[in-house]
């Protein structure tokens, strides 16, 4: 079970020690959202933010690409230090290449897919991924309420996890907070993206820890598969 705040609601003036500061808190991953202003109608950061952080934490940086043309960027996050990248399933044709080019460069392979797409678009490449991201608000801005109708989707995809015996974590980005979290957990989920709900709260350690209690009282059993993600942590 992963908990992972986002960058994006940090302090972008002191982003390094907000890093160190998500370490601290006891959370295992480090959310990067890139937004290119094309796939999505915002502009965040880029390899270079990533590359000047990297040194101050030993996280798991989590690299979500919401970009329109990402293949020209993916060797660029690889080397600035991203451990996992993630690329939109809504691309289409380009998904295959990504995928094989995100392995080829040593990173963990991610695939994300946004509310109005059919969970159905993402099934012919689960055995290809470590990491499903189901975006739980249309992307593209921090602060979203949460969409509940995005819930079968979670449980559909842990429902091919299951019957496939595939060991891809299933993630939730978007609207989450100590609620919507345990409704996520409830539905298969074990990975869980949370910027404001986790920066906006008066201390982030007790915010992470109560998500993180919240979660594993809700998932129960799901938790039971966190031994087959060892090496995703």
């Amino acid at each position: 079970m992963i908990i992972a705040p986002s960058l994006l609601a940090a302090n972008f003036g002191r982003c390094a020690s907000e890093s160190v500061r998500v370490e601290k808190a006891g959370a295992e991953w480090l959310h990067l959202d890139i937004m290119d202003g094309h796939f999505v109608p915002n502009i965040s950061f880029g390899p270079q933010l990533v590359r000047t952080i990297r040194p101050a934490t030993k996280l798991f940086f989590d690299a979500h690409l919401m970009c329109t043309n990402p293949g020209i960027l993916l060797e660029a996050f690889a080397q600035a230090g991203a451990s996992q990248i993630s690329v939109h399933a809504e691309l289409g044709d380009q998904v295959t290449d990504l995928l094989w080019k995100i392995k080829s460069l040593g990173c963990k392979v991610g695939l994300a897919i946004n509310p109005p797409t059919a969970i159905s678009l993402v099934e012919p490449y689960l055995e290809r991924i470590d990491y499903l991201l189901i975006m739980t608000v249309n992307p593209g801005f921090g602060g979203q309420p949460f969409i509940h109708e995005t819930l079968p989707k979670v449980q559909q995809a842990d429902a091919w996890r299951k019957r496939r015996k595939l060991s891809y974590r299933i993630g939730v980005d978007g609207g989450i907070n100590f609620q919507t979290a345990a409704d996520c957990a409830r539905a298969g989920a074990d990975t869980f993206i949370s910027g404001t709900g986790l920066f906006g709260e008066p201390s982030l350690r007790r915010a992470v820890s109560k998500m993180r209690q919240i979660v594993v009282r809700a998932g129960a059993g799901n938790f039971a598969l966190d031994g087959l993600f060892a090496n995703q942590k």
